[in-house]
């Protein structure tokens, strides 16, 4: 069965192997950040709608979560904002009654936490990831470039009455942009609104593949320290620090579309194509030699090394 809905799995730093669910065209948004590894936001709105049959989601899982595959999580994620998408609690319904053994994460820029709507689609996933990178509209506004009618202080607000309602667990992301959100001003705001919506961890991110804009850089592991000690809050770590064991690789099949399916989520090294696919690096190589020959994909130096995306993936299209 060819696969539209679901990608991976992938190896995430932050849930292990996980088998992600993607809901929204590419690239549909609340938000446009200037750190998004998808790329700039092409359709930006606040509207939820089903984009998609809610019966392909549920065929595809079917399929194959049918086989009993090794997953640490299912994970919605993927291209765009997922919350946006009205089915994501009836599918999150359908994983819990159908397959119970299965953890399900939501990764969400948290921007629609204040729907009540939103809030009990979610309340029955086992973790949800939101992000709060600052509270500060000014900042807020420069990093996130939100839809028209986004207020910073009005998604902390739904991110707090959230953890009043939700069971499961809240892993907070803060998203650290050197020059941005790094004052001793925005983190002693910032501190006072994860105060007040209490999160189980708090996990601070930076830059790891290209973003949007090449003016963002990532903080160095000395900075998410700095950061992590001014805030002093219980549960905050660095991603960076935290580690994973992987036993299995994904199913096999052709080579060649494996990689590219990867490869058209988010710009992705060699190394990160290898831990996603479990192929070997040497393989990986040929491919994509040929595939930038044949230009379907291109490549970009950055610090961590060499990425590779799709190029209709770098001109804001799907392939």
């Amino acid at each position: 069965m060819q696969y539209h809905h679901l990608f991976g799995p992938v190896c995430s730093r932050r849930l292990g192997r996980s088998l992600g669910i993607d809901l929204v065209p590419f690239k549909v948004c609340t938000f446009d950040c200037v750190y998004c590894e998808c790329g700039a936001t092409t359709r930006k709105t606040l509207e939820r709608q089903d984009f998609f049959p809610f019966e392909e989601a549920i065929a595809e899982l079917t399929d194959y979560l049918s086989a009993g595959p090794d997953l640490d999580f299912i994970t919605f994620s993927g291209s765009g904002e997922p919350t946006l998408s009205l089915s994501i609690g009836r599918i999150i319904r359908f994983l819990k009654d159908r397959f119970p053994g299965y953890r399900v994460a939501v990764l969400t820029n948290g921007g629609l936490l204040h729907d009540p709507g939103v809030r009990a689609d979610l309340v029955g996933a086992d973790m949800v990831l939101p992000t709060l990178s600052t509270a500060v509209p000014e900042t807020f506004a420069k990093i996130h470039r939100p839809a028209q009618g986004q207020d910073i202080l009005e998604i902390i607000d739904g991110l707090s009455r959230f953890r009043q309602e939700f069971p499961g667990e809240i892993w907070l992301e803060v998203f650290i942009i050197p020059g941005l959100n790094t004052t001793d001003v925005e983190l002693a705001a910032l501190r006072k609104a994860i105060q007040l919506i209490d999160p189980d961890r708090i996990q601070l991110n930076t830059l790891d593949r290209p973003g949007t804009e090449e003016w963002v850089n990532p903080a160095p592991p000395a900075e998410l320290s700095r950061i992590a000690r001014f805030l002093g809050l219980p549960g905050t770590e660095a991603v960076e620090s935290i580690h994973y064991g992987f036993s299995h690789a994904v199913p096999c099949g052709e080579i060649a579309d494996h990689i590219l399916a990867v490869l058209r989520r988010r710009p992705c090294t060699l190394d990160d194509i290898a831990a996603a696919t479990g192929f070997h690096r040497r393989e990986i190589a040929k491919f994509l030699r040929e595939f930038e020959i044949e230009g379907r994909i291109i490549s970009k130096r950055e610090e961590r090394g060499i990425f590779f995306s799709c190029r209709g993936q770098q001109e804001g299209t799907r392939e």
